[in-house]
């Protein structure tokens, strides 16, 4: 036990510091953790670390999908259903299907072991090209579809999967039934998902203790996911269905102390789910070295490419007339949706980043058959998935940034967040007057103080003042120095507040209340910032 625990600080100071150097270097940190997890599963005296499928697939899966679907915004997912419907379930399949005669045609694997194969590395993973594309500053439209086709197309992908193995396992498939399964999966886990959201949010509200409300939270994904599963539903729409349910209605129901803590403890869990979960990916390339002995080294490697360049190829083939087709067949469409250029198409069919789900339910597969015959091809499938992560996420990660710099795609996100932000300034200008128009109603109707009235007028006064005119750099600068010596000015308050508690004069817990308004403040502050953007 001492060991196992000693392990987990090892992988959590690797994890931090591969983060910095991530941040230094400029690259993605999903991608120094893969590869760092490589490099020390060979390092000699390093105990093999096991992935265990269950471990990704019922502990990890949960709160990274629901995390992602409180963050996401139900009204863009809305308005983007169907691209994003059109990657997370047709390219899922087709994808699928692509694998499936490739691998039978080509090297000669059975239909069914190839369509399982296409099944685990057909969804795109969410995680690492996301990270990505934030930081290059693409436009908002494409980071929304590829989130919500992220969200859920693992759901597609493991409900392919439960078919493949059923399919292989008792020799029996019939398409007519397993589409009508789908189906009934899909309604059945939506309407699951949003009753758990409803009532997730009215015992919350009920609490009233952020500890508790934290608590809940956290048990959310869980009662999402767990109980479809349990009856042989994927447990992925149902969890998306509860998160988006809570972004839309939890606002104005979640108090802003349970809000507040609730950002940093679900920004820690995910951060540390997310870069453990690639740290130990790359420690799974040792076991399957290991398996890879039984097979000769040319058919794993011709295997793997020919997977890879498929699902990679296959994206490109859908994502393209996904795109147009549907606009050339209907005007309204047309009309109400214009096409969208070419280039944001190549960066949304580039972005085909394979991940740890993958290997996960490549994992997951039984190791023999209820005859007693062990499971086809089960080692052959391990390493294929493994390379497909590898080659997808290292090379395409790694090629994202110079294609979206190539194609300038970035110069519309970079207009999108100027309009954004100068959205955001005049809505915060407008909440402002709302606010004054509603004191200056409650004056009226209430005997309040001069004093009293004063004090809410000079809040007010005080918070509009920090607001920026515009973004132009002349404002932008006037902006950032008050704010630069605003930080000055608490540092100051902080220094002061010590010196009284260690000459005795306030307590530690007087000194915890102090610190915590000047916290707030300065978090205040960051939230405010405007950064300078290049006109």
């Amino acid at each position: 036990m001492e060991a196992k625990f000693q392990i987990f600080l090892i992988l959590l100071a690797v994890l931090a510091g591969t983060a910095l150097l991530a941040r230094r270097v400029n690259v993605a940190p999903a991608i120094l953790l893969l590869l760092t997890g490589i490099v020390l599963a060979f390092v000699p005296g390093m105990p093999s670390l096991e992935l265990p499928p269950e471990l990704v697939l019922l502990v990890v899966l949960p709160p990274l999908i629901y995390s992602a679907s409180v963050a996401m915004s139900w009204r863009e997912f809305k308005s983007n259903l169907r691209p994003i419907i059109l990657l997370s379930v047709g390219c899922v399949i087709f994808t699928a299907f692509a694998v499936a005669a490739a691998t039978h045609y080509l090297i000669g694997l059975p239909w069914s072991v190839g369509f399982l194969l296409g099944a685990i590395v057909a969804p795109p993973d969410v995680v690492a090209p996301l990270a990505i594309a934030r930081k290059l500053g693409m436009p908002r439209r494409i980071l929304v579809v590829l989130e919500g086709e992220g969200l859920a197309n693992d759901a597609t992908a493991l409900i392919l999967y439960r078919f493949a193995v059923m399919a292989i396992s008792t020799g029996m498939f019939s398409l007519p039934k397993a589409a009508g399964t789908f189906l009934v999966i899909v309604v059945a886990e939506v309407l699951f998902g949003a009753a758990v959201g409803w009532l997730s949010l009215r015992m919350r509200h009920r609490a009233r203790d952020p500890q508790v409300e934290i608590t809940l939270s956290l048990i959310t994904p869980y009662v999402a996911y767990w109980i479809p599963e349990h009856f042989g539903g994927s447990g992925v729409i149902a969890t998306v269905a509860c998160g988006l349910y809570m972004s839309w209605n939890g606002p104005l129901l979640i108090s802003s102390a349970t809000r507040l803590q609730g950002i940093f403890f679900w920004d820690l869990v995910i951060y540390l789910i997310e870069g453990l979960l690639f740290l130990l990916t790359g420690f799974q390339m040792r076991s399957l070295y290991e398996k890879s002995k039984a097979f000769p080294l040319d058919d794993i490697l011709l295997a793997t490419a020919l997977v890879a360049v498929i699902v990679i190829v296959a994206r490109f083939a859908w994502v393209f007339p996904a795109t147009y087709l549907p606009r050339l067949m209907s005007k309204r469409t047309r009309e109400r949706d214009p096409a969208p250029s070419w280039r944001t198409v190549f960066v949304i069919a580039f972005t085909g980043v394979r991940g740890a789900v993958s290997l996960a339910a490549a994992l997951a597969l039984p190791f023999a058959l209820p005859n007693g015959d062990g499971f086809p091809y089960r080692d052959l499938i391990l390493f294929v998935a493994f390379g497909v992560i590898f080659i997808t996420l290292v090379g395409l990660g790694l090629g994202l940034p110079p294609v979206v710099r190539w194609l300038g795609v970035a110069e519309a996100g970079r207009d999108e967040h100027i309009a954004e932000h100068e959205s955001e300034i005049a809505a915060r200008r407008e909440a402002l007057a709302a606010a004054l128009k509603s004191l200056d109603a409650i004056t009226d109707d209430r005997e309040l103080s001069d004093e009293v009235v004063k004090l809410l007028r000079a809040r007010h006064e005080i918070r509009a003042n920090q607001l920026p005119d515009s973004l132009d750099p002349d404002a932008h600068d006037v902006t950032a120095a008050g704010t630069a010596l605003t930080r000055e000015l608490i540092a100051t308050e902080r220094k002061f507040i010590h010196a009284l508690l260690r000459d005795g004069k306030i307590t530690d817990e007087t000194r915890r209340r102090i610190e915590r308004d000047l916290d707030l403040e300065e978090a205040s502050l960051s939230n405010r910032e405007y950064r300078r953007i290049p006109l």
